[in-house]
């Protein structure tokens, strides 16, 4: 947007040590907000992003993590849950772990994430939560059962709030990207990602900036009318 409209705005960004998550952290500062960082993985970057260890499928790590944000900014803003994980396999050959690990950490690590920061968020009236879902969420993909509940299950979940949380002027929205060029992508053989880029109407895959303005524009108060909204940033594909 490039005129510090999140200036000042206290951000968490989960999984905000890799990929997207990353992405949004550079974008977030750069426009000034204050940002904190909730990952397993160690943020190693910007000096000023507040980075808390934390694995949101569990609680305790949430409420500890939300506790040092707290102590650190005095309150918070946004909440955009980033974080996720694949355990990838053909649903006949999927086992339960592998289910209940993704299940885990996309879809209840939101939950838990949500329930410690929107009393924040009520008691100041104001506030936006940014859940990222997928194309998956959507459509589905073979091997990707657990993943695609996941997802899919996340964007009722943000419908929800939206409806709920609408009256302390909460807006709760859904990012869903498509294939994005990630390192995560980056071990795919090319001939695979020639197939995903004949797939998208745009002929490429996306980047993680892109989607990181998107959950700037949905933070901002340019936004400020748009809630429970689903925004695809896929390229075309699911036309």
């Amino acid at each position: 947007m490039g005129y510090n409209s999140l200036s000042g705005k206290r951000v968490i960004i989960t999984g905000g040590a890799s990929g997207i998550g990353r992405a949004a952290v550079e974008r977030f500062v750069a426009e000034g907000a204050k940002v904190a960082v909730w990952d397993v993985k160690k943020y190693e970057g910007a000096k000023q992003v507040f980075y808390t260890q934390c694995n949101v499928a569990h609680p305790d790590d949430v409420a500890l993590a939300m506790q040092t944000t707290l102590e650190a900014f005095g309150g918070v803003d946004v909440l955009i849950n980033n974080a996720g994980i694949t355990r990838d396999a053909s649903f006949l050959k999927m086992t339960n772990e592998q289910w209940q690990e993704v299940l885990e950490v996309n879809l209840s690590g939101v939950f838990h994430c949500c329930k410690v920061v929107t009393p924040h968020l009520v008691s100041q009236n104001s506030g936006s939560v940014i859940n990222t879902s997928s194309v998956v969420g959507l459509y589905g993909n073979y091997g990707q059962a657990n993943y695609a509940a996941a997802k899919s299950g996340l964007i009722a979940f943000t419908k929800t709030l939206a409806r709920e949380l609408g009256r302390y002027n909460i807006r709760v929205n859904v990012v869903a990207p498509g294939f994005i060029a990630t390192d995560m992508v980056s071990t795919v053989p090319e001939k695979v990602l020639q197939k995903l880029r004949e797939r998208v109407p745009l002929g490429r895959l996306g980047t993680a900036e892109e989607v990181a303005g998107i959950y700037a524009f949905l933070a901002s108060d340019e936004a400020k009318f748009i809630t429970g909204t689903v925004i695809s940033v896929d390229g075309g594909m699911t036309i």
